[in-house]
């Protein structure tokens, strides 16, 4: 019997040396294992190095990373948050905020990691967007990239967190070139959040806690890359009944002020539970 099983070890090595379909690799490793299992009363060290052996050992291996493009509104318009790369390569360009996913993490968790380290907040608005994986979209490795847009309130987003990662707010209709296929992504993220933000109310996260009627419609319509119409859009808002009015105003903006509104989560949980559409148009 040790004769027959040093035989099958021996084969089994052989394939693996010439054969590159792990399928084939796979099923005769699936028949030592039984064998051995079933048959034998001892494994010996060789026995042990074939059976031990990572069953995708054949394949190539590669980086997976995540990027973050992260958008902010300062009351007038949507900005783009972009660090400066601290490393090789493409050192000292701009990019978007990234890092590799460890071993013990999730995409999901990596990306909240890499938002938290850059922003200080946690509890940020963070969506997937996509899978990026041009064999040659990073000069140094072969890394894939699942990249995720967030939302956050800038007023929330302190200037000393800004610097202390040579980081910059700009314009989502003028930034700077950036790394690799990062303006790919910023493009992609910015169409993903026009479809979602007229359907989903997801742009109250870019918003203070309160804020006026004027402000959210400079908010949409720097989403939506449109002119909307105050009067139109206020009582559009208003029949949707997931904003509370607040018993103050904003001054400064007006002689009579314009008053501040709070988005009704709760009111909105309610329409949709009854099935309610959200609709900015």
């Amino acid at each position: 019997m040790g004769m027959m099983l040093n035989l099958i070890i021996n084969v089994v090595l052989f394939i693996d040396k010439i054969n590159s379909e792990i399928d084939l690799v796979i099923k005769v490793r699936v028949i030592v294992f039984l064998i051995v299992k079933k048959t034998f009363k001892f494994v010996d060290a060789t026995a042990t190095k074939i059976l031990a052996m990572p069953l995708y050992e054949p394949q190539h291996r590669f980086f997976l990373a995540v990027d973050c493009i992260i958008f902010g509104f300062d009351g007038q318009g949507l900005h783009l948050l972009l660090v400066k790369r601290g490393f090789e390569p493409a050192m000292g360009q701009w990019s978007l905020m990234g890092g590799f996913v460890q071993p013990a993490e999730s995409t999901d968790e990596a990306a909240l990691r890499v938002l938290y380290r850059l922003t200080g907040l946690r509890g940020i608005y963070l969506e997937q967007l996509g899978a990026f994986g041009a064999v040659d979209r990073d000069p140094e490795e072969r890394v894939v990239s699942i990249a995720y847009f967030a939302l956050i309130n800038m007023s929330e987003y302190q200037d000393q967190d800004l610097q202390s990662h040579k980081a910059s707010w700009f314009s989502v209709s003028e930034y700077p070139d950036l790394v690799f296929d990062h303006g790919v992504m910023v493009e992609k993220a910015r169409e993903r959040l026009k479809e979602q933000a007229a359907i989903q109310p997801i742009g109250f996260e870019l918003l203070p806690h309160k804020f006026t009627l004027p402000e959210l419609r400079r908010l949409y319509e720097a989403i939506l890359e449109t002119t909307l119409d105050l009067g139109n859009f206020t009582r559009r808002m208003q029949n949707l009944g997931i904003l509370r009015k607040l018993d103050e105003k904003q001054r400064g903006s007006s002689k009579k002020g314009a008053f501040y509104y709070m988005f009704d989560r709760e009111a909105y949980r309610q329409r949709d539970r009854e099935g309610l559409p959200f609709a900015i148009k």
